[in-house]
């Protein structure tokens, strides 16, 4: 059985745990509600941007006149090579997050029927792939909690030179859905090439006129469109690495007074049972004693 000293060195050990756990699920919580107002805002705009070029190639005449080297990403290829880019957490203590999205990852990779490249953001994703043996062609850290534009921009910049360079004919992004704080929703999506939408009967396709030239305005909206659907991405994943991370703060936290507690009585057991023990040690030694005498 454990002294009373050693008990209370665990509650001390604990409690400074505990202290900390709290900490970083006020920090979480304050980050969250920026996060989710960023990811929030950006979605409306990924969404209307993919539905504006998924447009735009569901025109053949449009297409005919554009060139396959200025706009790389507009061309279908036949597929040979999947590329995916796989979105996770730079650091752990965020509940399952990365764990979810690697499964959903891994999950969607071995129903590829093709030959699979990945791009990862987040130093858990690396390494997880790398030390299976996956071929990662690039990999992006360092901001997986706080995602900035410039993030985006880098790893879209990275997607069009793979995509362009024929490293791969499609490319799938695998990120976290945000839902609330105690839910997110692994999710994939196919960002590359881009594909005309589906078309509903009785509706007519979306028409547009381009001022300047279709071809100036696709070599800025194409890559434009890729960054921004990458950002959204990015968003999202940080709120859901955010709520996540709360969460499972909150529960260590709970956990961590509940240990307490649980220590605090085996640490007055033990102190009564020292108590105890001395008593009984003084009664006998005034009794060995009073024998002594007579």
């Amino acid at each position: 059985m454990a002294t009373a000293r050693e008990i209370h060195r665990h509650m001390k050990s604990v409690g400074n745990i505990g202290k900390i756990t709290k900490a970083m699920k006020m920090v979480a919580a304050a980050r969250l509600r920026r996060a989710q107002e960023k990811a929030a805002a950006s979605r409306p705009y990924a969404i209307k941007i993919k539905e504006v070029l998924s447009n735009v190639v569901s025109d053949p005449s449009i297409l005919a006149g554009l060139s396959a080297k200025k706009h790389p990403l507009l061309q279908h290829r036949d597929v040979k090579k999947v590329g995916y880019l796989v979105l996770a957490s730079d650091k752990g203590l965020a509940g399952a997050y990365s764990s979810n999205a690697l499964k959903k990852a891994v999950a969607e990779i071995s129903e590829c029927e093709h030959d699979v490249v990945i791009i990862t953001s987040g130093r858990k994703a690396r390494d997880f792939f790398q030390r299976r043996g996956y071929k990662v062609l690039s990999s992006h850290f360092g901001y997986s909690d706080r995602p900035s534009y410039a993030n985006a921009v880098e790893i879209a910049q990275d997607a069009i030179k793979q995509f362009a360079d024929e490293h791969f004919d499609e490319l799938h992004v695998v990120f976290t859905l945000f839902k609330t704080a105690l839910s997110q929703i692994p999710t994939s999506d196919k960002i590359l090439p881009v594909e005309p939408p589906v078309k509903e009967k009785g509706k007519a396709s979306a028409s547009f006129i381009f001022e300047p030239s279709e071809d100036e305005t696709l070599q800025v909206l194409a890559p434009k469109y890729l960054e921004t659907v990458v950002y959204a991405a990015l968003v999202q994943s940080a709120a859901s690495e955010l709520g996540s991370r709360m969460t499972a703060m909150s529960s260590a936290t709970d956990n961590a007074g509940k240990l307490v507690q649980n220590l605090e009585l085996s640490y007055n057991k033990a102190r009564q049972a020292s108590i105890t023990r001395e008593l009984n040690e003084i009664v006998g030694g005034v009794e060995a004693l009073k024998q002594a005498q007579n």
